[in-house]
């Protein structure tokens, strides 16, 4: 699993979106990103995290490093602001650390990225379904001129559904995703023979034992159990069967032949 912290300091909050992150310091010296679980959706947004980051850096994307942030409920007392006193207690426990990137900057189309790269994200977005890529959110930062992807809470919308039990894997395998205003679309210049090429070669890596290996990061008590998957394992077995599924269908991957961007992506 990812590795296993403790949070020493409360830093400060990024009052960005409704989920209210915040920047902390941890015991072994770090600095990280909070994603707390009791903000927003819960702990779902966490595995949607983990899950697509760790595939993303399995898939050579520049993702920064997650781990298990332990978060005790003694850090409230020194917080002025009352949200953020109630986040915090709210979320003792285990929370996501992301990696902080000092000096990064959001992703505001200045800088180069190559036609390939960005199939690669927008190959990932589309098999894991995130709707949460475009100019309004790019969720893209550039660190030292490299482009890194972040913020995959949004992916994985399947897991939502599972509140009375394990839904169907190939109703997720079937369903489309639309590209149409995904921020990187019009850097694909010669984009349907470039996506064909990520596919063909990203398509041919990922298996049931890399979801798997995937899987197995994520701490076990983000697991929630759910009517048919009583125990940690079989939830990870539930988004494994789900991947593969979608893996075994191409209706999600985009016809970029039918999609045109400012710069021109069919």
């Amino acid at each position: 699993m990812i590795e296993h912290v403790a949070v020493t300091r409360y830093v400060t909050p990024l009052r960005e979106g409704g989920s209210l992150p915040g920047v902390v310091e941890a015991d072994d010296l770090g600095t990280y990103v909070c994603k707390f679980r009791g903000a927003g959706q819960g702990l779902k947004v966490l595995v949607a995290e983990v899950v697509v980051g760790e595939l993303a850096r399995r898939l050579g994307l520049r993702t920064p490093v997650l781990v298990e942030l332990d978060l005790d409920a003694e850090l409230a007392r020194y917080e002025a602001d009352e949200e953020v006193q109630d986040l915090i207690n709210a979320s003792v426990g285990s929370n996501l650390g992301i990696d902080f990137l000092p000096g990064s900057f959001g992703f505001d189309g200045s800088t180069s990225v190559g036609a390939e790269e960005a199939a690669r994200v927008l190959w990932l977005d589309a098999f894991c379904a995130n709707a949460d890529r475009s100019w309004r959110n790019p969720n893209l930062l550039v660190w030292n001129g490299d482009l890194w992807v972040i913020d995959h809470g949004a992916s994985l919308y399947f897991h939502h559904a599972w509140a009375g039990g394990i839904t169907d894997p190939q109703r997720f395998a079937a369903q489309r995703w639309d590209a149409s205003d995904h921020v990187l679309l019009p850097l694909l210049e010669g984009g349907a023979d470039v996506l064909a090429a990520v596919d063909d070669e990203i398509g041919s890596r990922i298996d049931e034992a890399l979801l798997t290996e995937v899987l197995a990061e994520v701490p076990d008590g983000w697991l929630q159990p759910v009517p048919g998957a009583d125990t940690a394992e079989e939830v990870r077995g539930a988004y494994v069967r789900f991947l593969l599924a979608r893996l075994g269908t191409r209706q999600w991957l985009p016809d970029l032949a039918d999609l045109s961007g400012p710069g021109g992506a069919s």
